[in-house]
């Protein structure tokens, strides 16, 4: 990947770049599927961006949500409770490949980076 030279080289992600990006995911995209995802992409970077650019004074504290939950509004958390599933016939029986009580899944095709 380029390094960063100028802001402008990274206005929006290049073909060649998500190409790469897609490879790297082993994405199998049709075209016009790959041009929506990177326009959908490339538009998710400009709002961060924009965002960015908000000149928040530092006084302001940081929120995980736009709204104060007092503790009186909050809902109580619930107890956990272990219960065994009454579904795992069910769901056995569906799976496609069963080695006596496990779903056997396809390897995942990978090369050793190491």
């Amino acid at each position: 990947m380029p390094e960063k030279t100028d802001d402008r080289d990274w206005d929006e992600i290049s073909e060649a770049i998500f190409r790469h990006l897609v490879d790297l995911a082993a994405f199998h995209l049709e075209d016009d599927e790959a041009a929506y995802l990177r326009r959908e992409l490339n538009g998710q970077l400009r709002a961060i961006r924009e965002l960015d650019a908000i000149d928040v004074d530092a006084e302001v504290s940081i929120t995980s949500h736009g709204v104060p939950y007092s503790f009186a509004m909050r809902l109580p958390l619930r107890q956990d409770r272990i219960a065994p599933s009454t579904a795992a016939d069910d769901i056995l029986e569906q799976a496609p490949e069963v080695d006596e009580r496990s779903i056997v899944v396809p390897d995942i095709p990978h090369e050793d980076l190491s």
